[in-house]
């Protein structure tokens, strides 16, 4: 993607503090999958980006728990928060789902609105929450309901 490339590359000279490196995309895959802890932020384009959050995703554990954002950091445009697996149609209204991918990019939003303190909440929530095996999802190899993980997130920021 050459457009990408140059435009990147463009961005990158107006903040020459900031390290970046280029990948080409298969070898970032490569590498996410080594070497996960190795990535901060990976910028990248829609097609991409859609593809390596999903793997990004799998390697943390379960594409459930993931959060997006896509965000105009000049608060000029909206932003958009939104769990990376979306609304899992092949398994709504069964229970299955897990709600930790929406409420963290809820979290997300709210740090981007400048509310830190309720970010910082819902964090401990999640934590809190996956670190209990009875409030886990079956994605994460637990027997937990969307419903019954809902409410426990929703008592532990209340």
């Amino acid at each position: 993607m050459p457009f990408w490339d140059e435009v990147v590359a463009e961005v990158a000279a107006d903040y020459p503090d900031v390290e970046w490196e280029s990948e080409l995309i298969d070898a970032l895959a490569a590498k996410v999958v080594l070497e996960p802890a190795r990535f901060d932020v990976i910028v990248a384009s829609n097609l991409f980006g859609d593809i390596l959050s999903d793997l990004t995703a799998a390697v943390a554990g379960s594409i459930g728990i993931a959060p997006s954002a896509n965000l105009d950091p000049t608060h000029t445009y909206p932003s958009m928060f939104e769990p990376v697996h979306g609304s899992a149609p092949d398994i709504a209204g069964k229970g299955l789902a897990n709600p930790v991918g929406a409420v963290w990019s809820a979290a997300l939003m709210l740090e981007h609105l400048g509310h830190e303190a309720a970010r910082a909440d819902m964090l401990r929530a999640i934590e809190t929450c996956m670190r209990d095996p009875e409030t886990r999802t079956p994605d994460l190899g637990g027997e937990a309901t969307t419903e019954q993980v809902t409410a426990r997130l929703v008592e532990l920021v209340g």
